[in-house]
């Protein structure tokens, strides 16, 4: 079989020879709306149609009788895994890979084992397009590997229609009228999109285009639409001391919705598996102890009825009790759960925020500047993560006698850091007040945390935007931003 199909490809980059064909159709195929897979047979891909002042692709299925006009989303064209090939050892052929390397070939010369795919402008009228011609391209290819589309010439070489390694789109124009087939080849197992578009010009100088169209192609086996779960168990350590947790977690792959398990151990001196009873989550915890080492553990994972549909296969807990217990000394302390606190700081090396020297704006009508806040931490170690907002209100800026509101400065906040699943949020972008609104003369929230997830240290910043009036007196001007917690 293989030597066959090492022959195919020979034969279609050395002798097959197609000349674009004429079918006159005399009526269409009839629509079908059903989802196909089509592997074995003659079809037309990629159809040209125009009706009602549109172009429109569509696939036109020959693989059965009567033959059907189909929606390319409603297909799958299979390239089956017979339609391997071996590249020639040709330098014209060089482009599909080294030479002896695996391919899979849909050929331009019929196989009645393998699907025959081609384009198709038999059905478009004559007299209707400029140049009785409509433009195809193959705009976007995605895939595990290059896809080549070419014909070949009396003497063998190949004539490239499309080819996704070397830049897209490709475009081929193909006159009213024809009908043609080409050798398809894809460089790997694996699925596959491959976006078509025809535009076409009327002869009134009217521009139309189907826009961009997905074809979708499998190479191989059809990807199971319910692959059977596999079940695992995750967690296991090589080993436990006496005394520590032992937590083990179900993993199912692929996921699933299904969370029904049951865990099952056998001990050494047992017979068979049985329940752990309470145990029906997909994590199990207990606490090593040395009567439990060697014991054995599974995990069942139950659809609707009580038949298990995927069990993992055993793991075994290994205790290591190394007899009487190394000279040693327990330290106890105790923390009062009900203590803690809620902490709003600044580096005190580092509270003075030096914004750049205000420069006029374009358009002359307000002094401008800008900066960055200097980071804030948080830190909240109450109890029971009640949650926490942070916010700054501005006061005046102040140069010896002059002052101007704090309404003219605005930040945009940010979280610059926090602990892991903290949860925190920066606040709203506020606005400089220097056509409307308070600025950060108001209160404004700089971050939170919400009710749970709150506790913990986080650290806060925002960049800040100010705009001033252009009578301004010329000085160094100072705000004080307050910052609460609560």
């Amino acid at each position: 079989m293989k030597a066959r199909r090492r022959s195919r490809l020979a034969a279609a980059g050395t002798l097959s020879v197609l000349v674009g064909s004429l079918v006159m159709a005399v009526s269409g195929p009839a629509s079908a709306q059903e989802s196909v897979v089509l592997s074995t047979g003659h079809v037309d891909a990629v159809d040209v149609h125009y009706a009602d002042g549109e172009l429109v692709l569509k696939v036109h299925d020959d693989t059965g009788q009567p033959s059907v006009s189909r929606n390319p989303r409603d297909v799958v064209f299979q390239v089956l895994p017979q339609a391997a090939a071996q590249v020639p050892d040709m330098s014209e052929y060089a482009f599909l890979g080294p030479a002896g390397s695996t391919v899979w070939l849909l050929p331009m010369t019929q196989d009645p084992d393998l699907l025959w795919p081609g384009w198709n402008t038999t059905t478009l009228p004559s007299g209707v397009f400029k140049g009785e011609k409509v433009r195809l391209s193959l705009v976007d290819v995605s895939g595990p590997g290059a896809v080549s589309v070419f014909m070949t010439d009396p003497v063998g070489q190949p004539l490239m229609r499309f080819r996704s390694d070397d830049g897209l789109p490709d475009t081929l124009d193909v006159p009213v009228g024809t009908h043609a087939h080409a050798n398809w080849v894809f460089g790997a197992l694996g699925s596959y999109t491959l976006t078509f578009r025809a535009d076409a010009t009327l002869a009134d100088g009217r521009q139309l285009s189907t826009g961009p169209v997905p074809y979708r192609f499998e190479v191989g086996d059809l990807p199971d639409p319910d692959p059977p779960v596999q079940l695992s168990i995750q967690g296991l350590q090589p080993a436990y001391a006496p005394g520590a947790t032992v937590t083990l977690i179900a993993v199912q792959t692929p996921a699933g919705e299904l969370n029904r398990y049951r865990w099952f151990s056998k001990c050494p001196g047992t017979g068979e598996f049985t329940a752990i009873p309470g145990e029906t989550s997909a994590t199990y915890s207990f606490t090593a102890t040395s009567r439990l080492n060697d014991c054995q553990y599974v995990v069942r994972l139950y659809g609707d009825g009580e038949v298990a549909v995927a069990q993992s296969t055993p793991v075994t807990l290994h205790v290591d009790d190394a007899g009487s217990p190394a000279p040693s000394q327990r330290i106890t302390v105790t923390v009062d759960g009900t203590q803690g606190a809620l902490v709003v700081s600044v580096d005190p090396d580092n509270r003075t925020v030096m914004l750049p020297a205000a420069v006029l704006s374009s358009a002359g009508d307000r002094w401008e500047s800008s900066g960055d806040l200097r980071p804030v931490t948080v830190t909240d170690t109450r109890p029971g993560a009640p949650g926490w907002n942070v916010a700054g209100q501005l006061s005046d800026f102040v140069s010896g006698a002059a002052r101007v509101g704090g309404k003219y400065l605005g930040w945009a906040p940010t979280v610059l850091t926090q602990a892991d699943g903290q949860g925190v949020l920066a606040g709203p972008a506020v606005a400089p007040g220097f056509a409307a609104g308070n600025g950060l003369a108001a209160s404004s929230l700089l971050g939170s945390a919400p009710v749970g997830v709150g506790r913990g240290t986080a650290r806060l910043g925002a960049g800040l935007t100010l705009e001033l009036p252009t009578d301004t007196g010329a000085g160094q001007y100072t705000a004080m931003l307050t910052l609460t917690a609560i």
